[in-house]
């Protein structure tokens, strides 16, 4: 029928354009993803759950969905918008602070161009985070699993962005106010907005250079504490078979309302990945998370948490949209924060493997 279009294309994903006028400069968009797991923990823990600093693929013993999303988008040369609807256990345990349907929305924002002819734009809505270079989509990040930083600083935010891309795309600033670190609806009590920035720099190709940025308190405004974060990251595509991201997170919170005295904590991690072929990676990550006051990771134990981890991942593309992964991963604590049957001790270990499909 004139004036609509039927577009089904097949590659990394299957993108479906419905009802597409023939203006060329709009469309719209229907993409979804899927990923199950299976992870066996050998602390073997009774409840079935991981660490509770962990919140993708935080299951032992059991075949499960991680996250599992159907997601509309909408492209104007002058408007924008995105909804994505996820289930999965990620969902249930990052967004437990959520209520009801708000723990099933991935993203959900509607932008405008503020200028006719620079790449300028407002958005406002449910975004994933502006902070670092992993997402809860495990198929874009290099490792099964999540990095501790990245499982612990904010993986969705909601609020307004105004952002700019350079003509020569070398260039992407933003600038956001935020309903607080990593909430959709705000904390009870809180009425103080939160703030960010992030600026990225791509010289050349294979180099890209990151700064994020959060200010704003996660208490209510009686007992104001006010956090200040900064994350840090660079990807050097060294090759087209190697390639090295480097990434540092540190954090300061007051230790008492308009204290000027602060607790910190930081975390720097190195992972490598080498890929001999299109349809074979193989990674590796060494990391480490200082939170010595328990700002973040709650431990009840004398030193806090303060832990090493190092991982070994193995990627088998089996069709274009179709991968198939497979990790060891120990993390090593300076206390015994790790429970294994009655007792506790310093290290735990994990083996976990992933299909994930786009279509």
């Amino acid at each position: 029928m004139k004036g609509f279009l039927i577009i089904i294309v097949i590659c990394t994903q299957t993108i479906f354009i419905v009802n597409a006028q023939t203006d060329s400069s709009r469309s719209v968009a229907l993409s979804a993803y899927l990923e199950t797991f299976y992870g066996y923990d050998f602390a073997n823990p009774v409840n079935h759950l991981r660490p509770a600093f962990t919140y993708s693929h935080n299951r032992h013993n059991e075949v499960n969905l991680n996250l599992g999303f159907v997601k509309v988008a909408y492209q104007h040369s002058k408007s924008r918008a995105n909804l994505a609807l996820m289930a999965g256990t990620y969902a249930n345990a990052n967004l437990a602070a959520e209520t009801g349907v708000l723990k099933n929305i991935l993203e959900a924002n509607i932008g405008f161009k503020v200028s006719r002819n620079k790449n300028l734009w407002l958005d406002a809505g449910i975004f994933g985070s502006h902070i670092g270079f992993e997402s809860a989509i495990s198929k874009d990040c290099w490792t099964l699993t999540r990095s501790i930083l990245a499982e612990n600083s904010p993986y969705y935010e909601s609020g307004v962005k105004l952002s700019y891309n350079s003509d020569n795309e070398k260039w992407f600033l933003s600038a956001l106010v935020l309903n607080g670190w990593q909430r959709i609806q705000r904390l009870e009590g809180n009425n103080t907005p939160a703030f960010g920035h992030q600026i990225t720099f791509k010289p050349i190709a294979k180099l890209t250079i990151n700064s994020s940025s959060f200010i704003g308190s996660y208490t209510p405004d009686w007992v104001r504490l006010v956090r200040y974060f900064h994350n840090f990251y660079g990807i050097f595509q060294v090759s087209t078979k190697f390639g090295l991201t480097f990434g540092f997170d540190v954090g300061f919170q007051q230790k008492t309302p308009k204290s000027t005295s602060y607790h910190i904590w930081y975390s720097p991690v190195l992972i490598a990945r080498y890929s001999p072929n299109k349809k074979l990676n193989f990674a590796a990550r060494s990391e480490f998370y200082s939170d010595k006051n328990q700002v973040i990771i709650s431990t009840n134990s004398k030193n806090g948490f303060q832990t090493i981890g190092h991982s070994l991942n193995v990627d088998y593309l089996i069709s274009n949209n179709l991968l198939c992964r497979i990790e060891y991963r120990n993390l090593h604590s300076k206390d015994v924060i790790f429970q294994k049957n009655e007792t506790f001790i310093h290290q735990n270990n994990l083996i976990i493997s992933s299909l994930a499909i786009t279509f």
